[in-house]
């Protein structure tokens, strides 16, 4: 049987695309984070939502 070829599956997917709408300030403060914290925007986002279980 011949392997597979293409990338390895992955075990968290991220499947589920959400759009927001922000204000320019709130615009400024997610640019900020991850400028401070060297994240993408996404990920800034994600650690927002996980903060919100952990209240």
């Amino acid at each position: 049987m011949a392997r597979k070829v293409g990338r390895p599956p992955v075990v968290d997917p991220k499947n589920y695309r959400v759009t927001i709408r922000l204000n320019k300030q709130q615009k400024e403060i997610l640019i900020w984070y991850t400028e401070k914290y060297h994240v993408t925007r996404n990920e800034a986002i994600r650690r927002g939502v996980e903060n919100l279980v952990n209240l």
